[in-house]
């Protein structure tokens, strides 16, 4: 149990950690992603406005086509809230390809850009011009299109490209970095946690350790005045003859000698690398011959016990705590359905897993409908009519969920009406 709480802290702490460092790491590389798509842009905006140019040697006033000339609004305000400055054509490449209405190269400037041929230009231009794509990427470059008059007055596309290598593969380094820090950190954050989580959890194994304890040697301590006691009715009924008193008092002897034996398998059940005895056997067999030692106790209770095995099933585990777990949720259903009630068992087979379902009626409304996982609680009553009239003491289902989980299996419990109860473990 200590070491299954350890494991679900170092777990949960990892989880915590990675999700921040990720959530830190994908909000740095969005944002850094997207300064440099919004300087990219900025430059290829103010490119297009000067047809191809940053506005340095151009007229600030760029002609029209038709002999007249417009400033475009706020420029040079656009310039600097883009960090644009003179600075600026110098550290920037792009080039330029522009079209006439045919679709023929008519201008091609590579003056800005020495990694790219005229002849390569074109040829980039040309199949984004077949394909009417008007802005994206071209492997690291990124391009717009903007219409341009040529020395006739004719309207031309221009196809203007920027090079982006340099930011981009800033970008991948610093995301390639940023991965590999937060793994770094993430590995020395769970060399700590798994150093730690043993200082953390030690109070508490401690603890529980004085609790197994206690529990071994108070039932240690119980079974002998138990045995004497029993031993001393037996006595008394001897010389006296059996009474209301002795009767009462052999059935709480018995209560209470179950209820310590249980309190004793649990506590085992918890230790770190209980041992079964596992071994393959029938499965079919045994929860027949055990529903089977139930069926004269229904029949004179007025209950009807109904069950459906399939048979050959077999399974490979602890014989003896299959058994008694079969036994409790059978016991646990004639005690806690109502009078004249319904109890069906069913063994089913679906791949790896063996299916076992209990079934039984209770008192109309006793139960709110749902999950009643809670019933594996130990010392757990769902109502003032679980009580100990019934026999039990509120642990045999703690039990019974031990041994299914003891064997890697589930076990869940659930009212679809308020009526009734459904055990279901899958082993």
């Amino acid at each position: 149990m200590i070491k299954s709480l350890r494991r679900k802290f170092i777990l949960i702490t990892m989880m915590s950690v990675i999700l921040v460092l990720s959530s830190i790491m994908t909000t740095i590389n969005i944002f850094n992603y997207n300064d440099i798509m919004k300087a990219s842009d900025a430059k290829l905006t103010v490119l297009s406005m000067y047809d191809g140019s940053f506005g340095t040697n151009a007229p600030s006033t760029p002609s029209t086509g038709d002999g007249s000339t417009q400033t475009p609004p706020d420029n040079d305000d656009f310039k600097k809230k883009n960090g644009i400055n003179e600075e600026t054509p110098f550290n920037t490449r792009y080039f330029t390809v522009t079209f006439d209405s045919n679709g023929t190269v008519t201008t091609v400037n590579v003056d800005h850009i020495a990694a790219i041929s005229f002849s390569e230009a074109s040829y980039m231009a040309k199949d984004l011009f077949a394909s009417s794509s008007e802005s994206g990427f071209l492997g690291d470059y990124k391009y717009i299109t903007t219409t341009v008059k040529d020395s006739d007055g004719n309207e031309c596309t221009m196809y203007i490209f920027l090079d982006c290598s340099n930011d981009l593969n800033n970008f991948r380094s610093f995301l390639y970095a940023s991965i590999g820090v937060s793994a770094l950190g993430a590995a020395l954050v769970f060399l700590l946690v798994l150093f730690l989580s043993r200082l953390a959890v030690r109070p508490m194994a401690e603890s529980y350790e004085k609790q197994k304890r206690f529990i071994t040697d108070a039932s240690h301590e119980i079974k002998t005045p138990l045995a004497i006691i029993d031993a001393n009715t037996e006595v008394i009924e001897l010389e006296n003859g059996e009474s209301e008193w002795t009767i009462s008092t052999k059935r709480q002897i018995k209560r209470l000698s179950s209820l310590t034996e249980k309190l004793v398998f649990l506590s085992r059940m918890d230790e770190e690398g209980s041992h079964l005895s596992i071994s393959d056997f029938s499965m079919s067999e045994i929860v027949s011959e055990t529903v089977d030692s139930f069926s004269s106790v229904a029949e004179a209770k007025g209950k009807v016990l109904r069950f459906d095995i399939k048979p050959d099933i077999s399974y490979r585990g602890d014989i003896s705590m299959i058994q008694q777990m079969v036994s409790l949720l059978v016991d646990n259903a004639l005690k806690y359905s109502n009078e004249g009630g319904e109890i069906s068992v069913s063994l089913q087979e679906s791949g790896k897993s063996r299916i076992l379902k209990v079934y039984n009626t209770v008192t109309p409304g006793s139960l709110t409908p749902g999950n009643l996982d809670m019933l594996f609680e130990r010392f757990y009553r769902n109502d003032t009519s679980r009580n100990s009239k019934t026999g039990g003491h509120g642990i045999g289902l703690s039990v019974v969920q031990a041994i299914v989980h003891a064997h890697k299996g589930k076990i869940h419990a659930e009212s679809k009406d308020g009526n009734s109860i459904l055990f279901t473990a899958v082993l």
